[in-house]
């Protein structure tokens, strides 16, 4: 049997992950079944790594991840029952003069069976009653220029916000917040001197 003296060969082509080309030069047959091994050895450890990382993840281990899909999902679903006023900038009048203006922020809290959508809606009529009711008889503070009378407030903006909601709406007036447009320090008063010892 005569031998063949140029036996079948292929150059072949491996692109690295580099990007580089290499050429390789051998028996064609046996280039791609080493080609086929290590194309699966490589697949296998890619979906192993990929399988580990995804499985040690502790929100995975632990169920976290659908814990936190039902958290969010509560979250989104429930609503505060209360409406926020707008800040207004209330006058603080002293001897029938504008001294100061504090800018409050008011929550009116609502009832559970309160239709919160609709009551939001309702929020320039809170903001504008709060404002006709401060320059009607202002909320000023007794020896205090930077706050307003707290008390009065609340019990004003609560009155009036019942007539406009309705009964059984309002459960309560809270200020959360109050910031005066300029700091008024008030002079001490002198203290008097004390009386003589009688002789």
């Amino acid at each position: 049997m005569i031998s063949d003296p140029f036996p079948v060969t292929a150059t072949v082509y491996h692109r690295f992950p580099t990007g580089a080309l290499c050429i390789k030069g051998g028996n064609l047959a046996e280039t791609h079944r080493r080609d086929d091994v290590r194309m699966t050895l490589r697949t296998r450890i890619i979906v192993a790594a990929l399988a580990t990382a995804v499985f040690s993840n502790p929100a995975y281990a632990s169920g976290g991840a659908k814990e936190e899909k039902v958290g969010d999902k509560a979250a989104a679903g429930s609503v505060g029952q209360y409406v926020d006023v707008q800040p207004v900038g209330l006058p603080i009048v002293v001897e029938g003069g504008v001294v100061n203006y504090v800018f409050v922020y008011t929550r009116v809290n609502l009832t559970t069976s309160a239709n919160v959508a609709k009551l939001r809606e309702q929020e320039p009529f809170f903001r504008e009653a709060l404002v006709r009711a401060a320059h009607r008889a202002p909320f000023t503070a007794k020896g205090d220029y930077n706050t307003v009378d707290a008390a009065r407030l609340i019990a004003t903006l609560t009155r009036e916000a019942n007539t406009i909601a309705g009964p059984g709406q309002i459960k309560g007036v809270v200020i959360t917040s109050q910031v005066p447009r300029r700091r008024i320090v008030l002079p001490r008063t002198a203290s008097k001197p004390a009386p003589k010892a009688a002789s």
